[in-house]
């Protein structure tokens, strides 16, 4: 092997993070249950962006830990509660999510990441709306 290989993959598994443009990102969530009169949008932040991530065709040569594809994961986050207007009263009316404080590139952790491929959006309201800012 080269010098210039081995300082080029040494800079590269060093610095690539660097390169990564992983942040919070602004994004709304809309929250409906049946038995309330409105749906509720609230606005808050998710990690979203660009990883770096590393090519196995050098597998045989590299440690297995070195060859990991992360994404865009959480690195500070925070949970916040919001009240769905128009609830009856046997119902519970409130509704927990995700701020993200601080993002990472990462390992995908499936506790709180779909880590497989972006849902199906159906990120609507089919009731009457109201707004929730974080």
């Amino acid at each position: 092997m080269s010098p210039f290989f081995v300082m080029s993959l040494l800079f590269g598994l060093t610095f690539g993070q660097t390169a990564s443009l992983c942040a919070p990102s602004e994004y709304t969530i809309h929250v409906e249950k049946r038995e309330c009169a409105y749906c509720l949008a609230i606005n808050t932040t998710i990690c979203a962006g660009f990883c770096m991530t590393r090519d196995s065709n050098g597998k045989k040569l590299l440690l297995k830990s070195a060859l990991s594809q992360n994404v865009c994961t959480y690195k500070e986050m925070l949970y916040r509660t919001a009240l769905i207007p128009g609830c009856p009263h046997h119902t519970i009316p409130y509704y927990s999510y995700p701020v993200a404080v601080s993002c990472k590139c990462g390992k995908c952790n499936t506790d709180y990441s779909d880590c497989v491929r972006e849902r199906v959006r159906t990120n609507y309201c089919t009731k009457p709306q109201k707004l929730c800012n974080k």
